[in-house]
């Protein structure tokens, strides 16, 4: 799938996504966050359990010396630089050769914390350990009493010490935070899946529109036809109340253009039977100016009419049925000529357009070449590249000059008086195909007279 950046399906995905991605790594932070807070909260419970357990194994034998009860036995304190340690420190030892009290996995060491910060009556703060370990520290201070050799009792404050190495815990966040990104990662991947079939989805009944409007532009259908979803509805009711209206339009347009062509050619005629009549100067002016206005009047009409069918969408006809039957009528309009007309159109070729239209082009193309020709007619037609297919009326006639050919082209300009007709039929078929961006040209037959080559649109 191929998406444009001007496109709905583009805006609609690029700002879904971009607004869930943001979602995600927001809540990737929030979720990473709440777990590092669990994590060292619990790692604090820990430490605080160790040093309630410490103070209560405590007793003061000496006045700078502190001693552990058994029930104390915990196997991380006993293991050389295991991470856990513990220490006891007189804060005013009587004696300078006084030590403090560590745990075995010290070893020799001891433990200096900084940055402490004050929660209650414990401290909390960072050191670091015998190997270089980041440990935290829980550090409290406690008054314990001492029995002197003298029979008299005194007190000590001791600071009690706990720490913990925090690789454990930056391993278990390092852990989580890879899992968490690896489980966005695959869970974005899906989310920007979903989020393209949605908007396929969704948008599927403007693309069923489009398809529709495209048949109905190449003829294969008269209206929007369908089921459409009640926001697609109404869009649909109005286009092909719109299309109907054009329809109406055209007709109306058609019928004016028809009645027009009545009247006038009715008063042509009354005139042209009365000069006929009345042999004179003045009666050949009439007949001339009379023909000039019929073949005006007919030329006109043509393209008017021609010009209002294109407005009308869904226009599609068959070339074969209308060429044949145009030729079986044309050969009967001149029995006084042995006419042979060769048809070779292939099915399913079709016109986008009026048959009205098709008919004018077509039919004026074969009964010119009926008038000149000696005896056979050649008309072939059959598609061509870009949407377009050809038609080829050739004869075996006298044909034109080049000079002619151009001038015929040009000005619609009759060359043989003897011959019936307005002289505008090339003229006409050559504005009708202009009107559905077709073209026309004239060449010699193989057949030895004119061939008109005419390329239309076609239709599906």
């Amino acid at each position: 799938m191929t998406l444009k950046t001007n496109s709905l399906s583009f805006r609609l995905i690029a700002g879904a996504a971009i607004w869930s991605l943001f979602c995600l790594v927001i809540g990737g932070f929030v979720l990473s966050s709440v777990f590092r807070n669990a994590v060292e909260h619990s790692f604090d419970d820990q430490l605080t359990f160790d040093l309630d357990g410490l103070i209560a194994a405590a007793e003061s034998d000496a006045p700078d010396h502190v001693t552990l009860e058994d029930r104390f036995a915990d196997p991380r304190f006993e293991r050389p630089f295991s991470g856990w340690y513990w220490q006891i420190v007189a804060e005013k030892p009587e004696s300078p050769e006084s030590q403090p009290v560590i745990s075995r996995s010290l070893w020799d060491q001891g433990i200096n914390p900084q940055n402490l910060s004050v929660d209650g009556n414990v401290m909390w703060g960072y050191a670091s350990g015998p190997e270089g370990q980041r440990l935290r520290v829980l550090l409290r201070q406690i008054e314990l009493p001492s029995h002197l050799p003298d029979d008299t009792d005194t007190t000590q404050v001791f600071q009690f010490l706990v720490a913990g190495s925090l690789s454990e815990t930056d391993a278990d966040i390092g852990r989580f935070n890879r899992t968490l990104l690896w489980a966005f990662v695959a869970f974005s991947g899906g989310l920007l899946f979903a989020l393209v079939i949605q908007v396929q989805v969704g948008l599927q009944p403007l693309r069923r529109v489009s398809e529709a409007l495209a048949r109905i532009r190449e003829g294969r259908a008269r209206k929007l036809e369908g089921q459409f979803p009640a926001e697609i509805a109404p869009l649909a009711g109005e286009l092909n109340s719109l299309i109907a209206h054009s329809a109406e339009v055209v007709g109306r347009a058609r019928a004016h253009v028809a009645n027009l062509a009545h009247f006038l050619k009715t008063p042509l005629t009354v005139l042209a039977n009365e000069a006929a009549a009345s042999p004179g100067p003045l009666a050949e002016t009439v007949l001339r100016q009379v023909t000039t206005m019929r073949r005006q009047v007919d030329h006109y009409l043509a393209r008017a009419r021609a010009a209002g069918a294109l407005d009308v969408l869904g226009s599609r006809t068959e070339v074969a049925p209308v060429v044949n039957d145009l030729s079986r009528v044309l050969k009967r309009m001149h029995p006084e000529k042995p006419l042979s007309i060769a048809v070779n159109i292939g099915p399913g070729l079709v016109f986008r357009g009026e048959r009205e239209d098709l008919e004018e082009m077509s039919g004026n193309l074969i009964d010119n070449a009926c008038k000149w020709a000696h005896a056979h007619i050649a008309v072939e037609a059959g598609p061509l590249d870009a949407g377009r297919f050809f038609l080829r009326v050739g004869d075996d006639g006298p044909g034109l000059t080049t000079g002619e050919r151009a001038r015929a082209m040009e000005r619609g300009e009759r060359f043989d008086e003897t011959v019936p007709g307005t002289g505008l039929g090339l003229a006409i078929v050559r504005d009708i195909a202009k009107l559905y961006g077709g073209s026309i040209t004239l060449a010699q037959s193989p057949l030895g007279g004119l061939e008109v080559c005419l390329e239309l649109p076609r239709g599906r």
